[in-house]
């Protein structure tokens, strides 16, 4: 039975490569849970790595068996022995499981409208017949448009998004990026979606500098995210360190928990050379690390993104163009506006070139140097769209109702 003015909210995050899903649920997570005091979240997700990250009180998380994403975008099961299908289907059934006992007010689900390869198709019909509020929420580029059409029709997703979700966020603003542009989608669709703005990122009180010499002076903080696809990053900002000595910072590289074992030694090793480079697999608290930075080298991923504007710092994004060009998108546009300088891997790398580069960041502009109306309002109008429908949840709740019915007045 539901306590007198509960609400709940069930998120799913789609995380198949890297940790950005999981870092932006997250994000929204605490944020909802200190505006609201009855409020509970509960985020299902497959990263392996979900219970390094601290959760504040009335924030947890059940955690499907992982899938990995290869280069080639096909799917394989993390750690289990089992087929692709055997393991959706078994993921399917934990999430369906997992949201009828929980019986959430509001289910956000990110960036994936039916989930990994449809796995969230039949909780979102059953949580509809329910009245639970549908979200989907998908960050500012999702890929080049003509692609994610494409993938969309492949999908049939257009008739989830007309019949089954009642908003779609777009954690951005259209004049940066606009990623249902050219999509074709239906009038319907278009009304239903709210641009919040970028979602600002904060450090939590109680995190804890790592003891390290490199970040007792100014330093560069280059980090790959997940790192499964940062090899290239790490390599190049490396050969720039071997090549010039003498560059403005020394840099702290996190390789990410998702490099391959041998690919970190490597790194390791070479960087263990050089009295200016330290290098750590990974840190939960890397908002603490780039608060810190005097510069943020980077593929630009959107959690990362966030940050370098929340922390206003000058950045040099070097994107990721397989096996999405959202990166690519996102990394021009913001050179474009001045938030941050790019360089574009040409697939010899350049330690020169990347030297250059790393010299010019003293000079840059910082982010808060370009105004952009609205540019971190994401998470206040996330609270602002989600507080009415908490309150009459809370509300219902107080009835013992066992099926929610929320009424929609937006």
């Amino acid at each position: 039975m539901r306590q007198k003015n509960s609400s709940r909210i069930l998120i799913y995050s789609h995380d198949t490569f890297g940790l950005g899903h999981l870092r932006r649920c997250r994000a929204i997570a605490h944020h909802l849970v200190e505006q609201h005091k009855h409020l509970t979240v509960l985020i299902l997700s497959g990263s392996p790595i979900i219970g390094s990250f601290d959760f504040r009180t009335r924030v947890d998380f059940v955690r499907v068996p992982g899938v990995i994403k290869l280069r080639n975008g096909e799917y394989t099961s993390l750690s289990l022995h089992m087929d692709i299908e055997d393991t959706l289907m078994l993921r399917s059934s934990i999430i369906k499981h997992t949201a009828s006992i929980f019986d959430p007010d509001v289910f956000i689900v990110d960036k994936e409208p039916i989930g990994l390869r449809g796995e969230v198709k039949e909780t979102l019909e059953m949580l509809k017949e329910r009245g639970t509020r549908l979200i989907l929420g998908l960050r500012d580029v999702m890929d080049e448009p003509s692609l994610l059409a494409a993938e969309w029709r492949t999908k049939n997703v257009r008739p989830v998004l007309e019949e089954l979700y009642d908003e779609i966020w777009v954690y951005g603003l259209p004049q940066i990026c606009n990623p249902l542009e050219n999509m074709g989608l239906s009038e319907r669709t278009q009304r239903k979606t709210v641009y919040t703005g970028y979602l600002p990122r904060q450090v939590g009180a109680a995190t804890v500098m790592p003891d390290m010499n490199i970040v007792k002076r100014p330093y560069l903080l280059a980090t790959t995210g997940g790192g499964g696809d940062g090899e290239e990053l790490v390599d190049w900002v490396l050969s720039a360190y071997e090549t010039d000595p003498l560059l403005p910072y020394p840099v702290l590289l996190v390789l990410g928990p998702f490099m391959q074992p041998e690919a970190r030694l490597r790194f390791a090793k070479r960087a263990s050379k050089l009295d200016r480079v330290e290098t750590i697999t990974f840190d939960p608290h890397l908002e603490s690390l780039m608060t810190h930075a005097a510069g943020v080298v980077a593929m630009g991923g959107y959690n990362t993104f966030c940050e370098i504007l929340s922390f206003d710092k000058r950045a040099l994004i070097i994107p990721r163009e397989q096996p999405r060009l959202e990166q690519r998108i996102r990394a021009l546009k913001a050179q474009e506006l001045g938030l941050a300088n790019v360089l574009l891997d040409d697939g010899i790398r350049d330690p020169a070139k990347m030297a250059a580069a790393l010299r010019a960041m003293p000079k840059q502009n910082l982010p808060s140097e370009v105004v952009v109306p609205g540019l971190l309002e994401g998470l206040y109008n996330v609270n602002r769209r989600m507080g009415p429908w908490l309150h009459r949840a809370g509300e219902a709740g107080a009835n013992n109702r066992t099926v929610h019915k929320l009424v929609d007045e937006a």
